[in-house]
């Protein structure tokens, strides 16, 4: 693929990231084949929403509807949502439960696993019609994604050729990852949805970037729970592709860091300061915050008591749905319950804290297309790609987008 960028950014410095990535068409259908239908492994969902036979979970890798299904044997299996026969998109529900899946327009049924199980005539009708002697329904079924669990935590992909999970993760991010999924039997507390108008590389620049959120968000200067002087670290995996941001909060207040700081709020108080009722817990290992980007559509977050997985699903160059499925764990107190429920509302669509990010990410989206000639500037800390300890970096994002260059190779 061949397109007009402000320099050669194929030999260029990934520090400095080129509009057209944001904005072009071609560059959206290429990562969609290259990244979400290629060899990655892609976010489907938590085990625990789908905890029983045949219950079932519709969503999406790139823009192709998939179903998370639990098998009657117990296992779980990814289909594509879309009929072998005539290309109808059978499930409409996010969630349900079935004993097998029949599509609405000709009756064609397929089992769990996605295997065609029958069809109306397909001997035809008093000796006239049906399909030829030589159809064959193992030929016939559903497209089967190739499926990983752990911990709870659940991936597919299209490819054949992506590595086994968790060589995919590596060893420096599957660390983080394990600190959250230890293998504890999880609950389901709720969803949240959005859709944001930016492109979808934009959100997981947002939890690469441990340069904003002390500056953006009034909550996290102003209480302490993320800012420049805090102990932190910046991770990457061999790759630059996953990544997390590792801090733990401070009592916040003025400052050194908070100097010319228009976000921080020195008056600011709650009228409910249980928004801010912490209780340390003990698989926390020091950290307050954790968040963690799985490339190419997972971010999983441990903001204080509060945790979730968040789901990004592209839906053309300039805007993507955004999920957020709030969790807990099986031996959590009604108390620890509510306080996580409680502290979610820092997060989501409406949340203290995220709503700014949404909010950006639709005007750095509205910048880009108004000026397709020129590229963002990362060099923050450098033009380097490597693990810090310290927050004022963009080493992240860098480390991305080194491996996304190769990967598209544009």
């Amino acid at each position: 693929m061949t397109r007009h960028f402000p320099h050669d950014w194929q030999s260029a410095n990934v520090s400095r990231i080129p509009y057209p990535l944001y904005t072009d068409e071609d560059v959206y259908r290429r990562e969609l084949e290259a990244i979400f239908y290629g060899p990655h492994w892609s976010y489907v969902g938590l085990s625990c929403e789908i905890s029983g036979p045949g219950d079932y979970k519709e969503t999406s890798i790139g823009e192709r509807s998939v179903i998370m299904v639990r098998d009657p044997d117990g296992s779980i299996n990814v289909v594509e949502n879309h009929c072998a026969h005539r290309g109808v998109k059978f499930c409409q529900e996010r969630f349900g439960t079935v004993k097998s899946f029949i599509c609405p327009y000709h009756q064609w049924n397929y089992n769990l696993k996605g295997d065609l199980t029958g069809l109306p005539f397909r001997r035809g009708f008093k000796g006239q019609g049906g399909m030829p002697a030589d159809f064959d329904t193992k030929q016939h079924g559903l497209t089967k994604l190739h499926v990983a669990e752990h911990n709870g935590v659940v991936f597919a992909t299209f490819s054949a050729d992506t590595p086994p999970l968790l060589d995919y993760i590596g060893p420096k991010i599957l660390e983080w990852f394990e600190r959250t999924f230890d293998g504890r039997e999880l609950t389901l507390l709720g969803y949240s949805r959005q859709r944001i108008p930016g492109n979808w590389k934009l959100m997981q620049e947002n939890i690469k970037d441990p340069y904003h959120p002390g500056l953006l968000h009034t909550w996290f200067v102003t209480f302490g729970l993320w800012r420049a002087d805090q102990s932190s670290r910046m991770i990457m995996d061999e790759h630059g592709r996953h990544a997390a941001m590792v801090s733990a909060k401070n009592a916040g207040g003025g400052g050194e860091v908070t100097q010319n700081v228009s976000s921080f709020k020195a008056d600011m108080a709650l009228n409910d300061d249980r928004m801010l009722d912490i209780v340390p817990e003990e698989w926390w290992k020091g950290p307050t915050v954790v968040m963690t980007t799985i490339f190419p559509s997972l971010i999983l977050q441990q903001q204080v008591n509060s945790v979730s997985t968040r789901q990004i699903q592209p839906r053309g160059p300039g805007k993507f749905d955004f999920v957020w499925t709030h969790f807990g764990f099986k031996d959590d107190t009604p108390e620890m319950t509510r306080r996580r429920l409680r502290q979610a509302n820092l997060f989501g669509p409406a949340g203290f804290v995220s709503a700014d990010d949404g909010e950006v990410i639709e005007f750095s989206q509205q910048g880009f297309e108004q000026d397709p000639a020129n590229e963002t500037y990362a060099e923050l800390g450098g033009t380097d790609v490597a693990d810090t300890e310290h927050m004022v970096t963009e080493t992240l994002i860098r480390g991305m987008y080194g491996y996304y260059r190769k990967v598209m190779d544009l």
